[in-house]
Parts: C-alpha cells; structure tokens; sequence
C-alpha cells in the first residue's frame, strides 16, 4: 500500500498535465506477476486515444523514475461509458445521459434515468421516458444518493 500510494503521488500531476484525474490505482498481484492498474477519468468523454497518450506519458514517468522493482504489467482504462458521477460534479454533465437514485422515492420511483436538463438550485431537473410517454422530473439535489452515466438505447 505504501508503493501504491507512492505511485498515486508520482504520476497524479503528470497525468493532470494532461488533463485528467487518477480515479483508480491498485498494484496487484496474480499468478502472472505484477499488473499496476490505473483508471483515469475527467469530465468529458475519454476515447481510445486519450488513453493512448496518458499511457505514454505515464510510461515515461515509470521509466525514469523506476518505483517497481519487479517487473510488471501497465493497465490504463478509464471508469468506463456508465462511470459513476460524483453528486457534488454532477452539474457539469448537464446534456448528458444519466441514471440517478434517490433516497426518498419521488413519483413512486427511486430511479430516474434520461436526459439532464439543468440544476437550479438544488434541483435537478431530468427528462425521462415512461414506456411512450416523454416526462420530466424534478429531484431535490440532496435527495439523490448515486448518481452515473448511463447508455442511451
């Protein structure tokens, strides 16, 4: 754990250069040796070629300064297309795609999911579908409790 944390304060402002923020880092141990994962994150979508280069610049970090004595496996992904947000951050997805759940059940619902439309304050207005029928709701910010992208079908 001293290693990773180590790590985490090695590569944290190369990767913020960048642009992005170390969401996730574990070394781990398995039956082939040593991977050291890394998941990144920002607020706009990541693409492959955003990996690619925060891949490359922390290559470079690792080569030169050289923090893992045994050899290992680099794995950089990013939280993935349904990464969660966190509820102080959400207002910066508004016009994204996005599932949230509540404490208190509004509408008979503790899961919203649909179109952000604006946070005004403290309240998050979402435009949903109910089987054929477009909606929009309205959630007091203090009553959502998680809150991710999610995948419009």
């Amino acid at each position: 754990m001293e290693l990773e944390s180590k790590l985490r304060n090695l590569l944290a402002p190369e990767v913020a250069e960048l642009g992005y923020e170390i969401a996730k880092l574990n070394l781990v141990s398995n039956k082939n040796g040593l991977t050291l994962e890394i998941a990144v994150d920002r607020d706009d979508p990541i693409s492959l070629d955003d990996i690619v280069l925060v891949s490359g610049r922390i290559n470079e970090v690792l080569d030169r300064e050289d923090p893992i004595s045994a050899p290992y496996t680099l794995d950089v992904s990013s939280l993935g297309a349904e990464k969660p947000i966190p509820i102080d951050r959400l207002a910066h997805y508004v016009g994204r795609y996005v599932n949230v759940h509540i404490r208190d059940a509004v509408g008979g619902k503790n899961n919203y999911e649909g179109d952000l439309l604006a946070i005004e304050n403290d309240v998050v207005r979402i435009a949903y579908r109910d089987k054929t029928r477009a909606k929009t709701v309205e959630l007091a910010l203090p009553n959502i409790d998680k809150a991710r992208l999610a995948i419009k079908f």
